[in-house]
């Protein structure tokens, strides 16, 4: 085996370890056991809700358990691959393919055990708005949507739409959707922001160059224990008939729902469901979330204030994609540079979203050292 190879094994093998240090899987077994205890109750069922969020948390640490042990005789077994490899002819070019998917899987893991933030497990509400350039804009939101769909297909994740906004010519106004999946929140937060795209226009028969933007708010899933309480003195509530492409109707009756919290001026609507009190349901999840994020970044600026906190517009301007007069993808953030935007656009996006969680982490430990030092300075 080459020493370098060796070097990389060993290398996987100490990452591994802390992973293992962090999951804890003794906790996460006992943590099973407990569950399953649960699980089996006959009168579980008699709170549909929490009997759900029971077999949520069982089958998430199932998982995590499975994956560890995995990972773990992944490891171990490299080594064998490599002397197998050796002894019949020499060529190791598979096991070299599976040292390279190791790393990435062991990579994406840790990744993963960064994400300690308090809503960082929860599922994520994404919403996409297109901004400056007109009709390209439209398009390039659809592209967005799209592309974040494809990535949660790809590891087997469900979106549920709750709402499109079909713009007139072609593409999107806005689009709201939720990613089911644990620290969906955690992982996709950092793709909040503008994305901006320069191409050749399709819908510019002098086949001029475009730069258009689109605006990804993305937030986490509101849950019981969250202290939102709306008032219904507050909301206005308009229903209407849902449309398609084209403002074609959906539905023949008035199922969508608009929400308005009239202090802060917020709307959500909703129009996935043909029961309009489901609708209702739905935009007031939203709205809740929405509420939820506007508190929490009313708190970051009282702590910035205090020179506590970190960069709260950190989300803005943050990722270029350019398919002409060259093909690539750069965040502006990390620096990361991919030179296929396709296959980002296709949903490839696990390699920004883990560079963006390791640029977040060492934002905040750095607001976190600058805090620490003015304190210190000012006692």
């Amino acid at each position: 085996m080459r020493p370098e190879t060796q070097e990389t094994i060993s290398q996987l093998d100490a990452t591994l370890t802390s992973i293992e240090k962090v999951m804890d899987p003794a906790a996460l077994a006992e943590k099973v056991r407990e569950l399953e205890d649960k699980a089996g109750d006959p009168s579980l069922w008699d709170d549909p809700a929490n009997a759900q969020k029971v077999t949520t948390a069982l089958s998430a640490a199932q998982a995590k358990i499975r994956k560890l042990a995995a990972l773990r005789g992944r490891v171990e077994d490299m080594p064998v691959m490599y002397e197998l490899a050796e002894e019949e002819d020499g060529d190791t070019s598979l096991a070299d393919e599976e040292l390279a998917e190791l790393k990435a899987a062991i990579e994406a893991l840790e990744v993963t055990t960064m994400l300690s933030g308090e809503y960082d497990e929860r599922e994520a509400v994404v919403s996409i708005r297109s901004g400056a350039g007109g009709v390209d804009a439209a398009d390039w939101a659809e592209m967005l949507m799209r592309m974040y769909t494809r990535w949660a297909e790809k590891k087997g994740l469900k979106v549920e739409v709750y709402d499109v906004s079909y713009a007139e010519e072609a593409g999107i106004k806005s689009a709201t959707f939720v990613v089911h999946g644990e620290y969906m929140y955690g992982q996709l937060s950092v793709e909040q922001g503008a994305h901006r795209l320069v191409r050749i226009s399709p819908f510019d028969n002098q086949a001029r160059r475009q730069t258009s933007f689109a605006e990804v708010e993305v937030l986490p899933v509101v849950e019981q224990t969250d202290s939102i309480d709306i008032p219904d003195s507050e909301v206005r509530v308009d229903v209407y008939r849902s449309s398609g492409p084209g403002g074609q109707s959906v539905n023949t009756t008035d199922s969508a729902v608009r929400l308005t919290h009239v202090p802060t001026g917020i709307v959500v609507t909703c129009q996935n469901e043909k029961s309009q009190i489901q609708n209702k349901a739905s935009a007031m999840r939203v709205l809740q979330a929405k509420l939820l994020e506007r508190k929490r970044q009313e708190e970051r600026a009282e702590m910035d204030a205090l020179g506590a906190g970190g960069n709260a517009s950190w989300g803005n301007q943050m990722r270029n994609y350019v398919l002409h007069p060259y093909q690539l993808v750069k965040d502006l953030r990390t620096g990361l540079e991919v030179g296929d935007p396709s296959k980002v656009l296709d949903g490839d996006l696990d390699a920004f979203l883990e560079a963006g969680i390791r640029w977040r982490m060492q934002e905040q430990s750095e607001a976190e050292a600058a805090a620490t030092a003015t304190a210190s300075a000012e006692s």
